[in-house]
């Protein structure tokens, strides 16, 4: 009697510790659960805090976009017609169109008419940008070319001769606007720190509604306004 007494009692006292280590288990295991919820709430506030971020960057991008546009277009509206040119909203480039205008064949030495319309036109591109300056990274001066170059050479000659030619262009260009008399020092000193000459050559063609080459609208000259949008959003997605 003494010995089954006894072995009931041990097989309690192991039933009863069983349990204890099953509910420690359970303890355990029901906060992890709790901790990882609290990782997986903040993991998600901290994601919907960073999209609303971008978000925020993506809207005052767009605004400043319009804002830029108009600004650019109310100034210049009337001198668009007469200096064959024209600003895309999407993009702000504003770009003069006419081959005869700008520069002689394959030749990069400005026109005295491209001048005439440079001296007018930098010193109140400038103006009207400046009330935009914080938000801009770049004004990228783009050179572009149609794909020909003379009758005898293949074409990818062609697009290296028109890349050298399209680069020299700009270059001109920039050389042209920084030495305008015009401008103040501080005006110079932001060409130096923010303008670039951008050679294109032939990539970016115009192209005609069948489908072909404009040759002559694919030579021209593009002013285009880069915004510092792209760098915000790095900065949020870096955590800087």
């Amino acid at each position: 009697m003494t010995n089954f007494s006894d072995s009931n009692v041990f097989q309690y006292s192991n039933s009863s510790s069983d349990g204890e280590h099953w509910l420690t288990i359970s303890d355990l295991m029901a906060g992890l659960m709790i901790v990882f919820l609290f990782i997986a709430i903040a993991y998600m506030r901290h994601t919907t805090i960073e999209r609303d971020k971008i978000k925020n960057v993506a809207v005052a991008y767009k605004e400043n976009q319009v804002a830029i546009f108009n600004a650019l277009n109310t100034e210049f509206m009337d001198d668009l017609k007469i200096w064959e040119a024209s600003i895309e909203k999407d993009s702000l480039a504003f770009q003069f169109h006419s081959p005869d205008v700008l520069f002689r064949t394959g030749k990069c030495v400005l026109r005295d008419e491209f001048k005439i319309i440079l001296t007018d036109f930098i010193p109140r591109y400038i103006e009207v940008l400046n009330q935009y300056i914080n938000s801009i990274s770049e004004i990228r001066i783009e050179g572009h070319t149609s794909s020909e170059w003379g009758n005898e050479i293949n074409s990818t000659n062609a697009y290296f001769h028109n890349m050298s030619l399209s680069q020299e262009r700009t270059l001109s260009v920039l050389k042209f606007a920084y030495h305008l008399p015009q401008l103040t020092m501080g005006q110079k000193q932001w060409i130096k720190a923010s303008f670039a000459a951008v050679g294109l050559a032939s990539s970016h063609l115009k192209t005609n509604p069948d489908g072909t080459e404009n040759k002559k609208k694919s030579r021209r000259v593009t002013f285009r306004v880069i915004t510092n949008a792209d760098i915000q959003i790095r900065k949020i997605i870096d955590g800087v």
